[in-house]
């Protein structure tokens, strides 16, 4: 391949990169707006994310996950608690140290949310495209992953 070609294959691949990252993000909030998870910050969603996804957790291991001060998530779980979204027990191991999880009614509004998205995403797949469209996009599925876990 030529100086040339190789310069305009890169101009194709960044465009798709641009273009994909745009689109993503779009998926994202239209997948929020879905999920009516009320008034919480990003940052408040992002611990009850990482407590669903990964279990529980003490303020200082979802500071370190999240890349922020003790204290500051000290605050984003103390309304968290306030809400009744989450609970905290001491931990066995240090006493000193609490333990924080999902409380039921926590988890079944996070059901209920992936319910809602998931509903969304059906019904979008199968009224917005085409048969031939719904198998491209679940090939288009298998290449998302291979990017997703480089």
């Amino acid at each position: 391949m030529n100086e040339q070609a190789a310069d305009i294959q890169s101009a194709g691949i960044h465009a798709t990169a641009v273009e994909l990252r745009v689109l993503i993000g779009q998926l994202k909030r239209r997948l929020r707006e879905e999920a009516r998870l009320g008034d919480f910050t990003w940052s408040q969603l992002s611990v009850l994310s990482r407590l669903d996804r990964d279990g529980p957790a003490t303020v200082s291991a979802l500071a370190r996950a999240e890349g922020v001060r003790s204290q500051s998530m000290g605050a984003t779980v103390a309304v968290l608690e306030d809400a009744g979204l989450v609970s905290g027990a001491p931990d066995p191991a240090d006493g000193r140290q609490t333990i924080l999880s999902l409380t039921e009614a926590c988890r079944e509004c996070v059901k209920a949310s992936h319910a809602a998205r998931e509903d969304w995403l059906v019904r979008a797949i199968q009224t917005k495209l085409e048969p031939a469209e719904q198998e491209q996009l679940a090939v288009a599925l298998e290449l998302l992953k291979r990017l997703a876990q480089s």
